[in-house]
């Protein structure tokens, strides 16, 4: 198998400069017409920043949803991502969208940190449980969060009411044969360090694994890894490839209402 070809979703979508134009207009209209509070500091470095959208109408009810955004943990910004927040501020949440240092200027490690320190700033900030999201490399990193023992961290042990990860990447060790460890740097410690699917898993929150049927045999590979071991260890876990979807029109969906991703998010954040 061909790890670079497999992990190259930009060459395997040619169109995915018009999705991602498209990404950051719906986000500037987003951003520019939604009562919100953006650029919150959680953390010392400069992109240590949360963007908050509030429900419509006010202040949300029930848990905090954040996502979190990709970019192979090497580029894209929160700014880039307003426009997810739209179903569920419709549907009563609040939505978190909080960027995070790049590699290569911090490790794996480090930006696992920085959305630890973030989620425990919400968490505590906001006084309410959090339902975590993310596309790519925010899936993995949403996947992090879940399976972080958060009473480690001076945190109330059910910080995490749920995640929807969404084309994640649970173990990092394949992305070792590829270019983008140029900026990742990770060595065969560091990728089983930071995989989420080695970590070991206490808690019973319910995990949901999305991925799109048109990705790579690898990208559905790594969906399906992580829900099969956390069902084998009793969680409550879904796993489900949307027929039509590529890596990066899945993205999209965030933003459609009516998609049954959307609805399932919301059903976790009602549950």
């Amino acid at each position: 198998m061909d790890l670079a070809t497999e992990y190259n979703n930009r060459t395997l979508v040619p169109n995915h400069p018009e999705i991602i134009a498209r990404w950051h207009r719906e986000a500037a209209a987003y951003r520019a017409s939604h009562v919100g509070e953006f650029d919150i500091p959680y953390g010392a470095r400069p992109r240590n920043r949360v963007d908050l959208f509030a429900a419509d109408g006010g202040r949300g009810q029930g848990p905090l949803i954040v996502f979190i955004h990709g970019g192979y943990w090497r580029s894209f910004d929160k700014s880039s991502f307003s426009h997810v927040a739209g179903p569920a501020n419709a549907a009563g949440f609040d939505v978190a969208v909080p960027g995070y240092t790049l590699c290569p200027e911090v490790t794996l490690a480090d930006i696992i940190d920085e959305i630890r320190q973030c989620c425990l700033f919400l968490g505590q900030r906001s006084g309410r449980r959090l339902v975590l999201t993310g596309h790519s490399a925010g899936g993995h990193l949403a996947a992090a969060m879940t399976a972080t023992e958060w009473p480690l961290y001076g945190a109330r042990s059910d910080l995490i009411q749920a995640c929807l990860s969404v084309s994640g990447l649970f173990d990092l060790r394949p992305l070792m044969a590829t270019s983008y460890n140029n900026d990742l740097r990770l060595s065969p410690a560091g990728a089983m360090a930071a995989s989420p699917l080695f970590w070991p898993m206490t808690s019973r929150i319910p995990f949901d694994s999305w991925v799109g049927v048109e990705e790579s045999f690898e990208f559905r590979r790594q969906a399906r890894s992580l829900a099969a071991a956390w069902s084998g260890l009793g969680l409550s876990c879904r796993y489900e490839e949307v027929a039509g979807e590529n890596h990066f029109s899945i993205g999209d969906l965030f933003a459609r209402a009516d998609h049954p991703m959307t609805q399932r998010l919301l059903e976790l954040a009602r549950s």
